[in-house]
């Protein structure tokens, strides 16, 4: 299967693009997520952290 992909995208022009792509989308996905937790609230965290306690 690797073959194929890999046969597939030396015929594709412009193939830098999605690895760069690729990069960008993990790295908003990361910032993102780290900006939720910073700006996530201290009562909250501490309901999350009881949820499997109370059941």
């Amino acid at each position: 299967m690797y073959s194929f992909i890999k046969k597939y995208t030396e015929t594709m022009q412009d193939q830098n693009i999605y690895p760069l792509f690729s990069l960008l989308v993990f790295v908003a996905f990361f910032i993102a997520v780290l900006w939720y937790v910073k700006v996530l609230d201290k009562n909250e965290v501490e309901e999350i952290k009881n949820l499997p306690l109370e059941q």
